[in-house]
């Protein structure tokens, strides 16, 4: 193909830029099938193998159209030479005919007697018998004998004797002998006629031998079926050497037609002159058959080269040397011009003719230039990759400002400061930006004279940064040293930059859409040259995708310090005084997002406490939204001193609710979820009542240092509905530690929640029995990996209340029994050295005993409790509990609550399964 393409090209005159182009858009629209080409050549090589000559007897190919072609032109020859021979020996056959005739006559005519017997009285009977063994001897047709007037005396068939003889004589009555075809009695014949001459040359008589048609062309036939066979061994022989011919010519052309083939002429030559890379062939002889356009350009060589010799050509001695060696050579370098070409070069008769050399040639300067182009390209494009890999992998915006200096330094600039509006550090959207604080830096060295991390940067008006962010564009300083409105922010320090060798500075703004949150700062001071607007590009593409992810950090920090600031608020802040239990507690949130654990602890009646913690399925400002109602409903539900299992149950029908709200709202209908885990301590009994809804299980370190996780019935979380929640009652000694936690703190992505309790159980067992060490011990045994949960802990010691300051007595159902009530609290007063209570204490159970008495049923019992309060309880087998309500000026009674609630801080009712207890608190002097 490449010799096909040389001669072309060297018989062609080189065409123009413009025509090349133009033909190369016609080439382009002509290829439009080259596929379908393509796979019509693979098919046709693919079926060669398999089907024989079918396809080279296809006239779609150019095998096909050259097989047929050969056997049309070896048919016309085979039955040409037939024709040619048969006509040759007909032809010969009649003369052979003219021939022995005439011989055959002559002889009979001058033959010993046969002039003699003419002039006999019989010629008939002496001639007759002669003449047929003549005949039959000469295998002749018939020999005649006859008088110079035609009549016959001798004939083959007996009864043409004594006719006249047919044919013409007068040239034999004139003495000549002659030949000649005509229709005689036998039928069309050759036949002779020679004179029989006297001795004075007088004609007297002739001989006429002649043979038929059939007899001279018998010969013919005879010959015929050799002919036929030899022209069909012929035609067989050159049948089977065109369709071999046909068969490899299918091989080398794929199988490929006449139009197919010049496309692909077209194309071939199309890239040929297409490729930036010279290509030339040279002939054995050293003569130039083919240069591409890239060889012209680059060798320089005249229009007309093809056809001449490569040494008259005008090149570089040591060019011409080689292309006219058509030795092998291997990215050989030589100076052509101003150029540095690299050669290679290759003979073209490896396997064969045609003997010649091929070359390609290659401008390595500009290979040079483009591969730095290349590198230089590669190198910005791994930069800006590795910035979206590397920037923004977390939601903090100081650390965000960091990777971006990190990941500039030291590939594209020597040093990096990113300056932000404090308000942008914070969260929020800076609104105008004249201040401005350095919050990170990276740099080749660390002694750089630029501003610190945590520096304060007030902007002077021409400063870049300040026209940066005023302009939302970036601002490339050439040379700092002759930069004054650069150096005006801070005069001192410039010059200390300047002298340090910093000398070139990109700023670019970090911008989102019209939000400008600070500026990008690349300093040069390695490289001699400053930066140029490639570079300025390059910076400007680098800080738009780190601004994005710096604005995203910032408006993470704002959303969470919303949700942080709301789940705080939402927390208690200080825990109550109380007497029943040692509280410690630890919150950590989440790092991700916040979430929904609460904790709280609750005084209830009686020196009772309540300790409940809970968790909120989900992130976010609707986690915390619903664990401040949790937590609000809980408060509400204690404050009914219900037992646990109830608070579980009402908690869990408001969840419900929540979640049925939630769903008319946005039209969806998430399952909000909730966990508890609500427990009751009481000092006096040392029992604790625990109940929980599908919360982590309980803790429970002993004083001798034993741990168990109790069995209390789990309960399904809050908001499934349908099944009831159990209690569990627990008996403590004085100085166990309760230990509440919600799931985040035994179990993550990393560690399953059974080694999790393992680990609690361990750091239970091994700390210090105060709650505070208790809650330093479990956080170091179990530190949270990646803090994605809440983590809510809560240690309470147990404290048991003395037996002294508790007294208790039953009061008959008789109202002359209150008098010995109030009577044996005044007595138990006085111990205490209460005796200022005395007076309000009488008044108190002369009212709530009075009631027991009236509107309840017996038992009835009276409890006092001296503790932070005085506690004054009195149990009846009633659950009907009075309220408090302003009694009109005609009634006779309904003061007695009114004035209770005057005389106590507190006062309450709680039930319980065999009755209600009125309770009141007194502050204590």
């Amino acid at each position: 193909m490449v010799r096909l393409l040389g001669r072309s090209r060297s018989q062609s005159t080189p065409r123009p830029q413009d025509q090349r182009g133009q033909g190369r858009d016609d080439r382009a629209r002509r290829s439009a099938h080259g596929s379908d080409n393509g796979a019509r050549q693979g098919r046709a090589s693919r079926w060669l193998p398999l089907s024989g000559l079918r396809p080279a007897v296809s006239g779609r190919s150019v095998a096909g159209q050259v097989f047929l072609l050969q056997v049309l032109i070896v048919l016309v020859l085979v039955v040409s030479a037939v024709v040619a021979l048969v006509l040759q020996v007909r032809h010969d056959s009649s003369q052979e005919a003219h021939n022995r005739s005439l011989a055959v006559a002559e002889t009979f005519a001058n033959a010993p007697g046969t002039r003699e017997a003419l002039s006999s009285p019989d010629p008939t009977a002496v001639l007759q018998p002669r003449a047929e063994a003549a005949r039959v001897q000469s295998k002749m047709d018939f020999i005649v004998v006859m008088s110079t007037d035609g009549i016959r005396y001798t004939h083959p068939k007996e009864d043409r004797i004594g006719k006249k003889f047919v044919g013409s004589l007068e040239p034999a009555l004139e003495g000549e002998s002659f030949t000649e075809e005509i229709n005689g009695t036998l039928g069309p014949l050759v036949q002779a006629v020679v004179p029989i001459k006297a001795p004075d040359g007088t004609v007297v008589g002739l001989v006429s031998a002649g043979i038929t048609t059939e007899n001279v062309g018998g010969v013919a036939d005879e010959q015929m079926p050799l002919l036929l066979a030899a022209a069909a061994a012929a035609l067989a022989l050159a049948l089977a050497g065109t369709a071999l011919v046909s068969k490899r010519l299918m091989r080398q052309t794929h199988g490929l037609g006449p139009s197919e083939m010049t496309r692909m002429y077209e194309h071939h030559d199309a890239v040929l002159h297409a490729v930036r890379e010279g290509v030339i062939i040279v002939g054995g002889g050293g003569r130039l058959l083919l240069a591409n356009d890239e060889a012209h350009r680059l060798l320089d060589l005249p229009a007309d080269a093809q056809g001449q010799d490569v040494l008259a050509l005008g090149l570089e001695a040591h060019m011409a040397d080689l292309l006219a060696s058509g030795r092998v050579a291997n990215d050989e370098v030589h100076l052509v011009g101003d150029r540095l070409l690299a050669v290679n070069q290759r003979p073209t008769d490896l396997q064969g003719e045609p003997t010649g050399s091929v070359a390609t040639l290659r401008d390595s300067t500009e290979l040079r230039a483009l591969s730095g182009r290349a590198e230089s390209a590669r190198e910005r494009l791994k930069l800006l990759y590795d910035a979206g890999m590397g920037v923004g992998t977390g939601l903090d915006v100081t650390r965000t400002a960091e990777e971006l200096a990190e990941v500039a330094v030291p590939r594209f600039a020597d040093f990096v400061t990113v300056d932000l509006a404090p308000a942008a550090l914070s969260g929020d959207e800076p609104e105008t930006v004249t201040v401005l604080r350095r919050t990170a830096f990276s740099g080749i060295r660390e002694d750089a004279p630029l501003y610190s991390v945590g520096d304060k940067i007030d902007l002077v008006p021409s400063s870049p940064p300040a026209l940066s962010i005023d302009s939302g564009s970036s601002i490339l300083v050439d040379d700092l040293s002759r930069a004054p409105d650069w150096q005006a922010q801070d005069l001192e320090r410039s010059a200390q930059v300047v002298e340090y060798g910093i000398h070139s500075l990109i700023t670019v703004p970090l911008r989102v859409g019209p939000l400008v949150m600070g500026v990008a700062n690349f300093w040069r001071s390695e490289k001699p040259e400053p930066f140029d607007q490639e570079e300025l590009a390059l910076a400007e593409e680098l800080v738009a995708r780190a601004a994005v992810a710096i604005d995203n950090a910032r408006r993470f920090t704002r959303e969470h310090t919303m949700a942080v600031t709301l789940q705080r608020s939402l927390l208690p802040r200080n825990l109550p005084d109380q007497s029943a239990l040692e509280v410690a507690y630890r919150y950590l949130p989440a790092q991700a997002g916040v979430g929904g654990d609460w904790f709280d602890v609750l005084p209830l009646s009686g020196t009772r406490v309540a300790v409940v913690v809970g968790d909120v399925v989900g992130h976010g400002l609707h986690a915390a939204a619903t664990m401040g109602r949790l937590r609000t409903a809980v408060h509400n539900f204690t404050a009914l001193d219900l037992p646990p299992d109830e608070i579980l149950g009402l908690l869990d029908e408001m969840v419900s609710r929540i979640d049925q709200d939630e769903a008319v709202l946005d039209g969806t209908a998430p399952i909000t979820g909730a966990t508890c885990l609500y427990a009751i301590y009481d000092p006096v009994s040392r029992r604790c009542t625990v109940a929980r809804a599908g919360h982590p299980p309980l803790a429970v370190a002993r004083p001798d240092g034993s741990v168990e996780f109790p069995e209390v019935p789990a309960g399904p979380p809050l908001g499934l509905g349908g099944l009831p929640f159990e209690t569990a009652e627990l008996e403590l000694d004085e100085g166990s530690r309760l230990v509440l936690y919600t799931d985040g703190l035994v179990e993550d992505r990393e560690r399953d929640i059974d080694d999790g309790l393992e680990l609690l159980r361990a750091a239970l067992a091994g700390a210090d029995s105060s709650p505070q060490g208790t809650c330093r011990a479990v956080l170091d045994a179990l530190p949270p990996t990646r803090a994605s949960d809440d983590i809510a802990l809560i240690v309470a010691r147990t404290r048991a209340l003395d037996a002294g300051r508790v007294v208790e007595w039953e009061v008959p159902a008789d109202p002359a029994a209150v008098g010995r009530a109030r009577a044996d609290a005044t007595r138990k007063l006085g111990e205490w050295g209460l005796e200022e209570l005395e007076f309000t204490t009488e008044l108190i159970l002369s009212e709530l005993v009075t009631n027991a008495i009236r509107y309840g049923t017996g038992p009835i019992c009276v409890r006092l409790i001296h503790d932070r309060h005085l506690i004054c309880e009195v149990t009846d087998s009633s659950h009907t509990s009075p309220h408090l309500r302003y009694a009109a000026t005609t009634d006779e009674g309904g003061r007695g609550l009114y004035l209770i609630a005057q005389l106590t801080q507190r006062w309450g009712t709680r039930y319980s399964p065999t009755g209600k207890t009125i309770w009141t608190e007194q502050a204590l002097p």
